[in-house]
């Protein structure tokens, strides 16, 4: 058996047996064995919630049918691999599964200390298999090492009451209780035994941030995670992008949650386990912002103010919905960006051109309102014009205005200038341009730009450009700008919807974003052709291989089923949680 396969399960399941200590002593919780300057720690107090969705039988199953997966099998690496597992299982009398399960059972906690140091520290609920799994793995390793003419590589120390072990280099690890304590380096083994046998030492648990993080991550958590932001913060790259807004757009999008990071000292991440839903949370200590500050836009005004739902369309990819003040935004933005960047020089002179030397500020963005939602959806092609070589998902913005009928037809004139534009610079190049119509739509009324129909060749292989159909539509206050007529048409169904059924806003929240995979998954099959050539071309992959990883691609986005994130500002807190909702057979 090779040496690096021998680390490799070694460092896996490292369970070595310790002298002085009783199997069955109380412990503390394990964050009192880590030492206070911990930048990250992340703790999983109920590991079999986690395991129960990992190895449900269906899970393994999905798994074990992908070509990648199949692949990897037929490989003899794995073949040994799987040969030492049915070996162990034998020795402990338990499935690999079960054994699993029994190890990390007491649960397991991952920290990490600015200068390289980590922990890993996992508590079992079957001490025997621990001693059983130690003569094993300690066997192994000392064959191996004599193999090599290196006897003295396993060797073990007294530390205080404990047995300290070693495989060779620098990790090393002991075993307490039904508790296996491993580090990178002696010295942050050396660390841990030293706060264990000092009650009351400098630890991670006697950190206030580290409770108060660990409080807001919420007790029915399954694993949570605490990131000291303070010492984070130090770090020069982390530093940069906390402080500097120089993109306009990544500024519009997190503003409000950089300006928060800036005033924290923590972060907190609680995961919770509900069948096959995962429900992510994270909180940090710092406030919201400052409603008179230059992130204000994104805060909002009334405590009953807050994102719109998502808009429902048929074949919906994403739906993305924001409280953004798009005036206060852009009115702030000498303060945003002292120095204005080419690219947002260059946006305010195309919309002086569109909008005819308006005041943007005033006279443009002072016409909407806070809410703007964004959708993506896959297509449906008309088979009169036929099928792109090159599928790609349709997308829309959806603004509300405030005054619907005096800017309804600025914004209408500045489309079709926009469309006029894009004519020119397409008549220069000796492309085809874009014709527009004014059809309705029930008692809607479009403006649709359409490419003219092929005339020859195959249907199911025409250009990408008939992928658009740039259209405007108004609905009430809202105007719909889309690249097709046909999601520009779901849309104009789905805000009739939305005012009929008089839709609230959701209290407080400044950001939902929601994602079907599977519909995504659907798009990306759909290209698969193009990706697989795509892939060959530029990685130099044979076809089968170039297939293989397509198909895992997809097999992995559809298992992913539908997320959704929430980010909110709840009593001056931010707030954050991502729900996962698994697509598991």
């Amino acid at each position: 058996m090779s040496r690096s396969l021998i680390i490799a399960l070694g460092l896996a399941l490292p369970v070595l047996s310790a002298q002085g200590v009783a199997a069955g002593e109380p412990l503390p919780p394990a964050s009192q064995w880590i030492p206070q300057d911990a930048i990250l720690a992340i703790e999983v107090s109920r590991p079999k919630a986690l395991l129960d969705v990992a190895l449900d039988p269906k899970t393994i199953e999905a798994v074990t049918a992908l070509p990648a997966y199949q692949t990897l099998a037929a490989q003899p690496g794995f073949k040994q691999f799987s040969g030492v597992v049915k070996y162990l299982e034998t020795m402990v009398g338990s499935d690999w599964s079960t054994g699993l399960r029994k190890l990390v059972g007491g649960g397991v906690t991952f920290a990490a200390a600015p200068q390289g140091t980590v922990w890993l520290i996992v508590e079992t609920d079957d001490p025997k298999m621990l001693e059983q799994l130690h003569e094993i793995f300690l066997n192994f390793a000392r064959d191996e090492a004599t193999k090599q003419g290196q006897p003295g590589r396993v060797v073990s120390t007294p530390y205080r009451g404990v047995t300290g072990w070693t495989f060779g280099g620098d990790e090393a690890h002991a075993v307490v209780g039904n508790r296996l304590v491993l580090s990178n380096k002696p010295e942050g083994l050396k660390a841990a035994l030293d706060l264990r046998a000092d009650a009351g030492g400098e630890s991670l648990a006697s950190l206030p941030a580290y409770r108060a993080a660990k409080q807001s991550a919420g007790s029915d958590a399954c694993a949570t995670a605490f990131v000291n932001v303070q010492v984070l913060k130090q770090h020069p790259p982390i530093q940069q992008a906390l402080t500097q807004n120089t993109n306009p757009l990544a500024a519009l999008l997190f503003t409000g949650v950089t300006e928060s990071l800036q005033k924290s000292t923590w972060l907190a991440l609680g995961l919770k386990v509900e069948g096959k839903t995962l429900a992510l949370q994270a909180a940090v200590d710092g406030k919201a912002g400052d409603p008179s500050g230059p992130a204000a836009f994104a805060l909002p005004t009334q405590p009953e103010k807050g994102v719109l739902p998502n808009l429902s369309v048929p074949r919906g990819i994403a739906g993305l919905s924001f409280y953004r003040d798009l005036h206060k935004f852009y009115a702030a933005k000498d303060e945003l960006f002292p120095e204005r960047t080419s690219g947002l020089i260059f946006f305010e002179n195309m919309m002086g051109i569109f909008f005819g030397g308006m005041d943007l500020t005033e006279e443009v963005l002072g016409q909407t309102e806070p809410e703007v939602r964004f959708v993506v959806a896959e297509q449906a092609y008309d088979r009169a014009i036929g099928t792109p070589q090159l599928r790609l998902p349709a997308f829309a913005a959806i603004f509300r205005l405030r005054d619907p009928q005096k800017f309804g037809e600025v914004a209408e004139e500045a489309w079709q200038k926009a469309i006029g534009l894009v004519n020119f610079t397409r008549g220069q190049q000796a492309q085809p341009g874009l014709i527009i119509d004014r059809p309705s739509y029930g008692d809607t009324k479009l403006t649709v730009a359409y490419f003219r129909a092929p005339t020859e060749g195959d249907r199911q292989q025409i250009e990408p450009r008939f992928n658009f159909r740039p259209t405007l539509a108004r609905v009430g206050n809202s105007l719909i700008l889309s690249s097709t007529d046909g999601l520009a048409k779901d849309l104009v169904d789905a805000v009739k919807k939305e005012i009929a059924d008089a839709v609230k806003p959701l209290a407080a929240a400044h950001s939902l974003v929601e994602v079907n995979a599977v519909q995504l998954a659907s798009v990306l099959d759909a290209n698969r052709e193009n990706m697989v050539r795509q892939n060959m071309l530029e990685k130099g992959s044979t076809k089968e291989q170039a297939e293989a990883q397509m198909d895992l691609i997809v097999t992995i986005v559809k298992h992913l089923g539908r997320a959704r994130l929430d980010v909110a500002a709840r009593d001056g807190q931010p707030q954050a949680i991502l729900q996962l909702k698994l697509n598991l057979p």
